[in-house]
């Protein structure tokens, strides 16, 4: 069941978000023992957008209320979703809205890690690719495109030939050294991939879609699915028991939940 500022969410509560589509969320794993991975991080996104879409400060101190009351009896482990959202938006106005709420949104969590994901490249650039809003048509037709070819998911490539982020994850890179290798490109800025970047020896670098595939290996990464090796960059395929894509799964499994 979803809630909105604490209380069960209704269908009039829920159209302005549909009809519109005006919002930013973050989504979080809570694990077994409820603790979140990057929990702080979470929460600075879900203020930091809120700024960005919204022009106000978000009370994330609120939030960790309502996501507390949506775990309350919910078996684990489980992915909540927090959505930044004014019922009150209007098409026309969009403008006015500047008192967004807080929905809260609960799914099941799927093992970790999951099976190894062979990735299409599609043409594609996000749009404010710094925030991550609500506005997913865009990833979810390339997605859907990249899995009527065959694939799992979509690999988007800029206008500028260069790899920036996945359907709804982040992609880095082993190189032939072993070091890791995230895209320098305009990408939402990952929690997963930013508690990785405090454990693990990393670079950015432009990354095109010919160097993509002649990488050591590749992964996609974000809060439910931890490291997920890529099997294959179109017709190119990957090795996904390189040792360093095994290094950054136990890395990340290694690092400790935070409390709400």
């Amino acid at each position: 069941m979803a809630t909105l500022d604490g209380k069960p969410v209704s269908t009039d509560d829920l159209l302005p978000l549909a009809l519109t589509n005006i919002g930013h969320f973050t989504s979080m794993r809570v694990s077994a023992d409820g603790s979140i991975r990057g929990l702080a991080l979470h929460m600075d996104r879900l203020v930091r957008d809120s700024k960005v879409v919204w022009g106000v400060d978000l009370d994330a101190e609120r939030v960790r209320e309502h996501v507390l009351q949506s775990l309350d009896g919910q078996a684990l482990p489980c992915v909540v979703r927090v959505t930044i959202y004014d019922p009150k938006v209007d098409m026309g106005h969009p403008a006015d809205a500047d008192e967004p709420h807080i929905m809260v949104s609960l799914r099941g969590a799927g093992a970790l890690p999951p099976e190894p994901l062979r990735a299409m490249s599609v043409p594609y650039e996000r749009d404010l690719p710094q925030v991550k809003h609500t506005g997913l048509f865009g990833a979810l037709h390339a997605r859907r495109v990249a899995q009527q070819a065959g694939f799992g998911d979509a690999l988007f490539v800029g206008r500028d030939g260069l790899v920036s982020e996945g359907g709804t994850w982040n992609v880095g890179f082993v190189d032939h050294d072993g070091t890791v290798v995230w895209p320098h490109a305009p990408v939402l800025p990952g929690v997963t991939m930013a508690l990785l970047q405090q454990h693990a020896e990393h670079r950015t670098a432009t990354v095109t879609l010919d160097q993509a595939k002649d990488m050591a290996a590749a992964f996609a990464t974000n809060t439910a699915i931890g490291v997920r090796p890529l099997s294959a960059i179109d017709d190119i395929h990957l090795p996904v028991d390189q040792p360093v894509l095994r290094q950054l799964q136990e890395t990340y499994l290694a690092i400790p939940g935070e409390t709400l």
